[in-house]
């Protein structure tokens, strides 16, 4: 498939999310060549929120009515954003949600003659290892951790898109590898560990963070919509900040502790149920994974606006205003 502009209908999974909402309001912003633009979210999204040439439309990914949906609008281009995003949640749901429903959005792209897919996976398929070389190419093995349900679903999701690319190559796929993604809005667990009263950190390591710019994720996919380059893509903006310079930009106070003590005090509250979180979990801060942004650049043809240092001020900024 050529590298041109669609002109057939696109259909974004996960649309009332995050990222989803934004996407869909710049893809139906820059609507030029009138193209169908279905937002399919298991979230009913409220007829105030909603743009006046969108399709809207509410299914669970995992629901084996989304055959039909997919039948009915027969999109060219699906982009599978719909995934568990928290971290601790209930293993099996999230498994299903991530695993079983990607699988069921191939089954039913497969089945309605979708042409290109375009998914957005996780630099937490590399898993968090001692071992990850700094940075991360595409090129590198995705190990997942078996005691991470996140990224071993994430692993487990790129696995079986590997599987689908080799027996039906006609599904043209595009994957994105997100770090920390960040803007001025958002708020979940990584963001709670930078306003934390103090940033607690671990010795024996810079506990590094890539970002990525929400505005660039959301130009990142809108291009592959409108100029698919069918390939895998880590998506990092140039750099990354250690927790310590995250701590000190924020204003806060940076104190590290050792691995084994968080590893401990996790075991007695989890134990307690004070938290779903498990020592298993230390990893997440101990070993961060670098992602490189150069096949990006260089393949895809896009360079992320914002560097880690600018992402990083645009979310404190949105911050700031929020506050006031």
């Amino acid at each position: 498939m050529t590298e041109q502009a669609r002109s057939g209908g696109v259909l974004v999974t996960g649309a009332a999310g995050f990222i989803g909402h934004s996407l869909i309001a710049e893809l139906a912003r820059d609507n030029a060549t009138n193209f169908k633009i279905v937002a399919l979210d298991v979230r009913d999204v409220a007829q105030s929120d909603r743009l006046a040439n969108v399709t809207y439309v509410t299914g669970d990914i995992r629901d084996p009515a989304l055959k039909d949906i997919l039948q009915k609008y027969s999109p060219q281009t699906v982009v599978h954003l719909a995934s568990v995003v928290a971290v601790g949640g209930d293993p099996q749901r999230d498994w299903e949600i991530d695993v079983l429903g990607t699988k069921n959005v191939l089954l039913a792209s497969l089945n309605a003659g979708v042409e290109h897919l375009i998914v957005t996976s996780s630099g937490a398929a590399y898993g968090y290892h001692a071992d990850n070389p700094v940075p991360l190419s595409e090129d590198d093995p995705l190990r997942g951790n078996e005691d991470f349900p996140y990224a071993r679903n994430k692993r487990e999701v790129e696995e079986m898109l590997v599987e689908w690319r080799e027996l039906y190559p006609h599904l043209e796929q595009t994957i994105f590898r997100p770090c920390t993604v960040l803007g001025p809005t958002t708020n979940n667990q990584i963001t709670a560990m930078f306003e934390r009263p103090v940033v607690m950190g671990l010795t024996g390591t810079s506990t590094p963070f890539s970002l990525i710019a929400d505005t660039d994720v959301v130009q990142a996919l809108v291009r592959a919509v409108r100029h698919p380059q069918p390939g895998i893509y880590n998506l990092s903006s140039d750099g990354f900040l250690s927790l310590r310079d995250i701590a000190r930009l924020n204003h806060k106070p940076y104190f590290a502790i050792p691995p084994a003590f968080l590893k401990a005090a996790l075991w007695l509250l989890h134990a307690l149920r004070v938290t779903e979180l498990t020592p298993g979990n230390v990893k997440f801060i101990q070993y961060r994974p670098v992602l490189s942004n150069e096949k990006l650049k260089s393949e895809f043809g896009f360079s992320p606006q914002h560097n880690a240092a600018e992402v990083f001020e645009r979310y404190r900024a949105g911050r700031a205003e929020y506050a006031e």
